[in-house]
């Protein structure tokens, strides 16, 4: 049985770690950020560790140098991101933007407001706003877009910042 050569082994890793790369990203929900300059640098790095591959063969250990890289930038790195893009105050903010949108579209509404989203955040259980303390006592975020959606009625941190325009929602940390 006849191997695959070095120039094949590395065509085949620089493509796997393009496909890698885009199933990253399109894995993300389209109404976060997506973090597509960093995740561009690593598919970007990948691709010289796997042209690394395909040019250099002198040496075995700089082989396993740039095999450890391609695996980094090519598979670890980008499911990290993937994995770590939806921590559950941003998971909260996705159900309460999905909920204030089906509401503002059952209303005939042509835009979101922050009257719909303050309902879906109550619904769930959550609240919009800065959570008011001693030294702050002014809620902020509350009236206006981006509206401050946090996961529990009685708890500050961790919250995320959720806007509209038209039905088109973002969701982003803040």
């Amino acid at each position: 049985m006849q191997s695959l050569s070095p120039r094949a082994r590395a065509l085949g890793a620089a493509v796997l770690c393009l496909v890698i790369a885009v199933a990253a990203g399109l894995a993300v929900d389209s109404r976060l950020d997506r973090h597509w300059i960093l995740r561009g640098l690593t598919a970007f790095l990948a691709i010289c560790c796997a042209a690394l591959l395909l040019t250099d063969q002198s040496r075995r250990l700089r082989q396993i140098i740039t095999a450890i890289g391609l695996a980094m930038f090519g598979l670890i790195i980008p499911w990290s991101q993937t994995t770590w893009s939806k921590p559950p105050e941003i998971k909260f903010a996705l159900q309460v933007a999905t909920d204030a949108k089906s509401a503002a579209e059952k209303a005939s509404s042509s835009s979101v407001t922050v009257a719909n989203v303050k309902t879906a955040a109550e619904a769930h259980g959550g609240a919009v706003g800065s959570f008011p303390t001693e030294k702050t006592p002014q809620v902020h975020g509350a009236d206006a877009f981006p509206v401050i959606v946090r996961a529990k009625r009685d708890q500050g941190r961790p919250w995320a910042c959720v806007s509209f325009t038209g039905l088109d929602a973002k969701v982003r940390p803040c």
